[in-house]
């Protein structure tokens, strides 16, 4: 049964379109996980789903008793208040008794122990807790969330992760969490320039399915450019005679030429912009600290190497980001020191952000850094860094008061990676940041040649970059050797089937993948050496036999058999054809060096 429907919506923010003329509908059941680049209109969607909003045009048809539960990107509650009050606000007064024990158990599930507590005093982790837990209780049909696992911990996240496996309703929820996404969704929906592709499947299935999409794209643009360039050939030797040209085949090079040329999808593209870093990095000597007087680290010495790649986890409040902070001499130790060496550039990039002038464009923000950066590529001016960034030449000129609050995001850590530090230090990086960004910073922090030391609850990402990782808990830090699902099983956290990319795991896929570079056979390659004299050489029949045919108009017979001919004739060479297109394809792939 089709619970909700959204009919041709439009919206535009700002004069930017972020939703064109687009439908989705929603099952009962169904499992959606959305997508995309910040600033695409992911959210917009949401709160239009939600009600929260209104299209500029379109129809959201809801079924009659529908109800729907919403959790925004910053949870609403009021200025005071206890937690547990706060949590029950928006339940009809006749059931807030009944839903006490559901709201206590599941705050207690999730961190928060104390419920009496102001609301006031919760941190943007623990707001972000407690509005899940309004959202679940809840009496609902459909639960839309926006960015559930933002500003939650590892443990947090899982918890959620099995609370909403359990849940019997239908979901839709934006989301950058990759392993999440693949762990609950059953549908994936990719918000771009506007438009919706829904894809069914887990992410994993998501991705295969749409790199096999752009491959296929590829491959056929990459065969009709090689039979373009044939049948340019052909037309360009101009005509023999009237009428040796079929028609047929002109009509199929004009439809060549005039073709849509599929276009290939944004891709950020970083290079590594970083400066020397000599032999001394960062040197931790017997720290401790304490807050309000709770411990957060006691007694802890370290020397980060020059190529270190450090994860940081912990509950929230446990200190994670209180030792970054000591790191760059925000904050000081209670005792012991921290060194940093001479050559020390440190890229900071802050959970909070930094505040940004909404009234500055968006190249003058990153000009302030720097007009020019050098790469391993040569120099790179502020608008090619914000192209390869996915800020096209109209958002650059744009104020930043008109970009999303994960625009905001990218464009700072832009300016961050522009400042070519050579230790970055990256609090919470995931949160807010695009999947498109997350894979691209991922890939960039594999060919850093700095250290990296980074908080963050996204298990997948630090899967991929981390190799030794930070526990902070109860005042004491602990270092666990290998990725997050490494730690996972060696710390036992609560951390059930979810995907485990092991480092050795990793290393043995790389090595031995089954795969061999793509060659020709040997008869393969005596047809392409030979494939366009064949082809010369039916075309000349060809011209022959219209030839023929002009001079013999009056005996029928002999008409026949040469037309038989002539139709023959061209149904080889429509034949060779393809097999060039075929062999002039395989050449370039081998040329590029794929494996098969």
């Amino acid at each position: 049964m089709i619970l909700l429907t959204a009919q041709n919506i439009s919206k535009t923010y700002m004069e930017r379109k972020v939703l064109d003329d687009v439908s989705f509908f929603l099952n009962e059941g169904d499992k959606v996980g959305m997508i995309g680049i910040n600033g695409t209109g992911k959210s917009t969607l949401l709160k239009i789903l939600a009600g929260a909003e209104e299209p500029d045009s379109g129809d959201i048809i809801r079924t009659n008793g529908i109800r729907i539960s919403y959790l925004p990107q910053i949870p609403e509650f009021g200025s005071s208040g206890s937690i547990l009050e706060q949590v029950l606000l928006h339940l009809p007064k006749d059931l807030r008794q009944a839903k006490e024990y559901e709201a206590r158990s599941i705050l207690e599930k999730l961190g928060i122990s104390d419920q009496e507590r102001d609301i006031s005093t919760l941190s943007g982790g623990e707001k972000r807790r407690a509005g899940i837990a309004a959202a679940l209780i809840q009496p609902s049909d459909v639960l839309l969330l926006d960015e559930p696992t933002n500003h939650i911990d590892n443990v947090t996240a899982q918890l959620l992760e099995d609370l909403l496996m359990k849940y019997r309703g239908a979901i839709v929820m934006v989301t950058h969490d990759r392993y999440f996404l693949d762990k609950i969704c059953s549908r994936i929906v990719e918000v771009d320039k506007g438009k919706l592709y829904p894809c069914d499947g887990s992410y994993s299935d998501y991705v295969l399915q749409k790199a096999q999409r752009e491959a296929d794209a590829e491959a056929a643009e990459r065969k009709n450019r090689s039979l373009y360039r044939r049948e340019l050939e052909w037309i360009s030797r101009g005509a023999r005679a009237r009428g040796t040209k079929s028609k047929d085949r002109i009509e199929r090079f004009e439809a060549l030429k005039n073709r849509d040329i599929p276009v290939a999808a944004e891709k950020m593209q970083l290079q590594s912009v970083s400066s020397r870093l000599g032999k001394k990095t960062i040197e931790i000597e017997n720290i401790s600290k304490s807050i309000d007087g709770k411990p957060l680290i006691t007694d802890f010495s370290y020397i980060v190497s020059r190529d270190a790649r450090i994860g940081i986890v912990g509950m929230n409040g446990a200190g994670k980001s209180t030792f970054l902070k000591m790191i760059t001499g925000e904050v000081s130790p209670d005792k012991g020191r921290i060194v940093l060496g001479d050559t020390v550039n440190i890229g900071y990039f802050s959970q909070e952000c930094e505040t940004m002038d909404p009234s500055v464009r968006v190249i003058d923000y990153i000009r302030e850094t720097a007009d020019i950066v050098r790469t391993p590529d040569g120099t790179v001016t502020a608008a090619q860094m914000l192209e390869r960034f996915l800020f096209n030449s109209e958002l650059q000129w744009n104020r930043i008061e008109k970009l999303s609050g994960g625009e905001r995001k990218r464009l700072y850590l832009l300016k961050i990676l522009m400042t070519a530090p050579n230790i970055l230090l990256l609090d919470e990086p995931t949160n807010d940041l695009d999947i498109a960004t997350l894979t691209i910073l991922e890939d960039y922090l594999e060919s850093f040649s700095g250290a990296v030391i980074a908080v963050s609850h996204d298990r997948y990402f630090l899967d991929k970059t981390a190799n030794e990782i930070f526990e902070f808990r109860n005042g004491s830090c602990t270092r666990y050797n290998g990725n997050y699902s490494d730690y996972a099983e060696r710390a036992s956290v609560t951390y059930s089937d979810t995907q485990k990319t092991k480092k050795k795991g990793e290393k043995k896929e790389r090595v031995y993948t089954g795969k061999t570079r793509l060659k020709f056979s040997f008869k393969e390659q005596r047809e392409f050496d030979t494939i366009d004299d064949v082809i010369a050489g039916l075309e000349q029949q060809i011209a022959d036999t219209e030839k023929e045919i002009a001079s013999n108009s009056s005996d029928y017979v002999k008409l026949q058999e040469l037309s038989d001919k002539k139709e023959q004739l061209e149904q080889e060479l429509s034949e060779k054809m393809e097999r060039w297109v075929y062999l002039n394809d395989l050449a370039e792939r081998i040329a590029r060096g794929e494996l098969v």
